[in-house]
């Protein structure tokens, strides 16, 4: 038999961990299901896994500053605000629908390399952006509505999340010299951070309940949601380091087609005809950022 090639795995390294975002919605569903809000369960969840990787970081010696990089502090605001968007989105909105604005994450990179990285947008670029917006605007218009504008709290939650996700992507384009660990640490700390402060500040406003008393139910779904996102992460900065970027991109965009289907076969989403048209529009839009005739791995 012959062997497996290093860039199959390196695809199957960025597959798993769409697969692990595509289909986390369950156990987050489940959560709250039994009584555990999305936000306390994304800190729990990040919380869990930040420790142990600090604690590991510490044992081995390998643990170190952020004194001389203060940009992972803003990685670390960008990526917990994504990961309170996005889990927050998915277990109160309809799935299919937060993961299409959500993958409006490749035209907002436009705006924000722009201001962020000083890269001036081609028309290509441009191009993409107007595509994308399109689409954006016919999943969001309704026939009740003058104006496409979200019409629920899952709507502003995916679009916010798939801005600070392109936020957090520019940043580690940006801190790509700060070391692995360090990077890590500032996302799962973030995601542990700010969805405790997103969640104590809705429960002041009412915004969010306190929740049930701790449940040995509550278990199973968070060791998954830890060991899914730990070995997501590993699995992804494997096969980012094997592959070209935008090969890495369109691989990523297997998170649609995991979160989409799993959301329908057991109930959680509706295909609307706008939202298939718009979404077309926006996943066309994604493809075109990451292929093209003179990308080649």
């Amino acid at each position: 038999m012959g062997q497996t090639s290093p860039k199959s795995l390196a695809v199957a390294g960025l597959l798993f961990n769409a697969l692990a975002w595509g289909v986390c919605w369950w156990p987050f569903k489940q959560l709250e299901a039994q009584g555990l809000h999305p936000l306390w369960a994304t800190a729990l969840v990040y919380g869990f896994v930040f420790v142990s990787i600090a604690l590991w970081l510490w044992r081995t010696g390998r643990l170190v500053g952020w004194g001389p990089h203060p940009g992972l502090w803003v990685l670390l605001l960008a990526s917990g605000l994504t990961n309170v968007g996005f889990n927050w989105a998915v277990t109160v909105g309809d799935v299919v629908r937060v993961v299409l604005l959500f993958y409006l994450m490749p035209a907002w990179s436009v705006l924000v390399a722009w201001w962020l990285l000083g890269e001036k947008p081609s028309r290509k670029a441009l191009l993409r952006l107007l595509l994308a917006l399109t689409g954006l605007f016919i999943v969001l218009k309704t026939p009740e509505t003058p104006w496409p504008v979200p019409e629920s709290l899952a709507d502003v939650l995916a679009l916010m999340s798939g801005f600070t996700f392109a936020v957090t992507n520019a940043l580690l384009l940006k801190l790509k010299d700060t070391p692995a660990s360090s990077r890590t640490l500032a996302m799962f700390g973030g995601g542990a951070i700010m969805a405790t402060l997103a969640a104590l500040i809705g429960l002041a406003i009412g915004v969010i309940h306190a929740g049930q008393a701790f449940s040995w139910g509550w278990l199973p779904y968070v060791g998954l949601l830890c060991l899914s996102f730990l070995l997501g992460n590993l699995a992804l900065q494997y096969g980012a380091a094997r592959l070209a970027a935008h090969t890495t991109a369109l691989v990523m965009l297997s998170e649609v087609l995991f979160a989409s289907v799993s959301s329908v076969m057991l109930g959680a989403s509706d295909w609307e005809s706008r939202t298939l048209i718009g979404g077309a529009l926006i996943l066309l839009a994604a493809l075109l950022s990451v292929v093209g005739p003179a990308q080649h791995d």
